[in-house]
């Protein structure tokens, strides 16, 4: 079966229009041909894609099927467009990274704004990723450079320190918690938690430790931003887990920071890479830049 754009396009404004003649206008056809066009269209699918009653045409279930593919199609021509585009303005290259909410959130604005001022013809695609995940698709070649917590030196991999955090319990200033110094994660897991919103890498990896004690964590909402888990934590609504540099962003007498006892409290973050000899240029440059940053945070 061949899809033809123009076929896609007039199916999506005829949708939008409720009709044939406000639809055909849209894509700049005359309603005859665009009537012809769907008329073809339906016929090699062998369904109709609309239905016809007096107020106009309103999408079968076959039509809202095509439509919502036809749609993500558009969205991905908008993506290469965008993608293409600046290579017409002298861009040299783009650089792909993968790094864990931690990273994002705390310390690559910064780093990669810093780089992003000295190369302008540079471009990076940023994507928040689990740091198993990272390191998988490092592995694979999928990534250039990946910014992970891990204790070790992931296998195969070359990596180089980059920052260095602690994850930290916040807590309401007048909960009971606040007057102690440690807990272990055990200990909370009755808690209500105000967490990141769900697919983010911490809260994969929270919902992980919480399954590895034998338990689940009781979550009363989630948010986009650590900034916003510490503004609902000094509201009352529940605890949260943040990494240590996060959580000076509110008022010290709103909220406090409680130590974890587990192992994995330490977030000592690492650039992760292949193969630091087969970069290209601009990963190679960006790598150095990141690495540069040293260990401190």
């Amino acid at each position: 079966m061949y899809y033809d754009l123009p076929d896609l396009r007039l199916v999506a404004a005829i949708a939008d229009s409720g009709s044939l003649t406000r639809g055909a206008a849209r894509v700049h056809l005359a309603p005859s041909s665009a009537s012809h066009r769907l008329t073809q269209l339906e016929a090699a699918l062998g369904v109709p894609l609309f239905s016809r009653h007096a107020r106009g045409l309103a999408p079968t279930p076959a039509g809202e099927s095509l439509l919502r593919h036809a749609r993500q199609v558009f969205a991905q021509l908008e993506q290469m467009h965008a993608d293409l585009a600046p290579y017409a303005s002298g861009l040299n290259s783009q650089v792909t990274v993968f790094a864990n909410t931690n990273a994002i959130n705390c310390f690559l604005p910064e780093d990669l704004g810093d780089f992003l001022r000295d190369q302008p013809r540079i471009r990076v695609s940023l994507e928040e990723q689990p740091s198993p995940a990272i390191i998988q698709a490092v592995a694979a070649g999928q990534v250039e450079i990946g910014v992970v917590a891990a204790a070790g030196k992931p296998a195969g991999l070359e990596t180089l320190p980059y920052r260095r955090d602690r994850l930290v319990l916040v807590v309401p200033a007048a909960h009971p918690l606040a007057a102690r110094p440690a807990v272990d994660f055990a200990e909370v897991l009755a808690e209500p938690f105000v967490c990141l919103h769900a697919g983010s890498a911490i809260h994969t990896f929270m919902m992980n430790a919480a399954a590895q004690l034998g338990g689940n964590l009781d979550v009363r909402i989630q948010v986009r931003s650590f900034n916003a888990v510490c503004r609902m934590v000094a509201a009352g609504v529940g605890i949260g887990m943040v990494p240590r540099s996060a959580a000076p962003g509110v008022a010290v007498d709103a909220i406090k920071t409680v130590e974890i006892n587990d192992a994995w409290a330490p977030r000592d973050l690492q650039l992760c890479v292949r193969s630091r000899a087969a970069l290209s240029p601009a990963a190679s440059a960006l790598f150095k830049h990141l690495a540069g940053k040293g260990v401190t945070g």
